[in-house]
């Protein structure tokens, strides 16, 4: 409102059941606070407040993923991180068990922000922030004992924080503290320039993709990869009800899956079966009337899983995992020689990825782990002779 007062061209703002908290102020209270003065903006109330209604009910289909505080507070002032990013660090923290300790992780995130010399946070450099904030506290480490590692330490570092100070997301103002990138890189020389000018080209015309795919891909590629696996083979899962979707029918409910204009299917779901000894059911349902069953893993079903070896701290050969997550790539095999500093692996935690590199040379002795495993902090990930 002040803002208007003072003449402002544009405000963003958002529909009065998304507002809010880390979301912006509430547009349907402005529309209104606004009317019968000079600047009247000219929106129907009536029809803003018809969309938040829609919303509302849309906003509860969400609810086991909205981790937006309940109540205002104070603390951005202390850490200053963009709205859209403080959900996504509570469930990245909760994920690393360190949900209980946000306070220290608003603390965490404010050190390393003015480590990096209070940079501009925007996707995805805030995102480099958070990284760096989870990693430290779940080492036990502060930003200055990081300053004060030698080059050749042999700390993992997500991929994230070595990629923006080797200059792949561009240089701040004055360059990065010099102490601080000397250690993230471990004497790597950074690039300089415009990154875009390294890039390898792209091909916008490329058969096979729509736009949307594309440029999905050349901006997210895992993700987009992880993405457009689930959709061959599953189908396009969007035409489902959003409810159906994310928690299932219970017995003899009815719901319309719209395929196309003209083509919609009735599923009502009968009954489900007992488990199976290798932990699937059968699901007995209607489709247009017409009955039928089909084979489901029950998730909820956990399998006997064989407690994972802890490595040595005391061998430099036993390759531990840094981070708690779940492997994504495997870069080497049993049998085969590298060299110190070779890639061996990828772990990923919400999104927070992390090569994992060889800390001596020798022979792949064993590899413990495969891809889709999930790992804790310390883990055996594989033995290097």
């Amino acid at each position: 409102m002040k803002a208007s007062e003072a003449g402002v061209h544009i405000a963003d703002a958002a529909i009065s059941a998304m507002s809010g908290m880390t979301s912006q102020p509430n547009l349907n209270s402005i529309v209104a606070a606004l009317a019968h003065t000079e600047r009247d903006t000219c929106l129907n109330f009536e029809a803003l407040n018809r969309c938040s209604d829609y919303w509302e009910t849309v906003r509860t289909y969400y609810a086991p993923f909205d981790e937006a505080p309940k109540s205002g507070t104070a603390e951005v002032y202390i850490h200053e991180m963009p709205g859209g990013q403080y959900t996504n660090l509570k469930a990245q923290a909760e994920a690393m068990g360190l949900g209980g300790r946000w306070p220290e992780v608003a603390r965490m995130y404010a050190d390393v922000n003015f480590a990096f010399g209070d940079i501009v946070k925007v996707t995805p450099s805030s995102k480099v922030v958070g990284d760096l904030a989870l990693y430290l506290l779940s080492h036990g480490m502060t930003v200055q004992e990081l300053e004060n590692l030698p080059p050749d330490h042999q700390l993992t570092l997500p991929n994230s924080i070595v990629d923006m100070f080797m200059g792949s997301l561009g240089q701040p103002e004055g360059g990065w503290p010099p102490k601080l990138q000397a250690a993230i890189l471990r004497g790597k020389k950074p690039q300089t320039g415009r990154p875009g000018e390294t890039l390898p080209p792209a091909d916008l015309n490329k058969p096979g993709y729509t736009k949307t795919d594309l440029l999905s891909f050349l901006m997210y590629p895992q993700v987009y990869e992880s993405f457009a696996a689930a959709r061959e083979r599953y189908g396009e899962l969007e035409v489902l009800p959003t409810p159906a979707f994310f928690y299932g029918l219970e017995q003899r409910q009815e719901v319309t899956v719209e395929l196309e204009p003209g083509k919609t299917l009735i599923i009502r779901l009968l009954t489900v079966g007992d488990p199976h000894p290798d932990g699937m059911r059968t699901v007995f349902f209607e489709l247009n009337g017409q009955p039928r069953e089909v084979e489901v893993r029950d998730r909820s079903i956990k399998e006997a899983v064989a407690a994972k070896r802890k490595a040595d701290p005391a061998k430099l050969g036993d390759v531990s995992a840094p981070i708690p997550g779940a492997v994504t790539l495997l870069h080497v095999s049993a049998g085969e020689k590298v060299n110190k500093g070779d890639r061996l692996l990828v772990l990923e935690a919400m999104k927070m990825q992390t090569t994992i590199y060889a800390p001596v040379s020798g022979t792949i002795k064993e590899v413990c782990v495969k891809p889709r495993d999930a790992v804790e902090a310390r883990d055996l990930l594989l033995l290097i002779e």
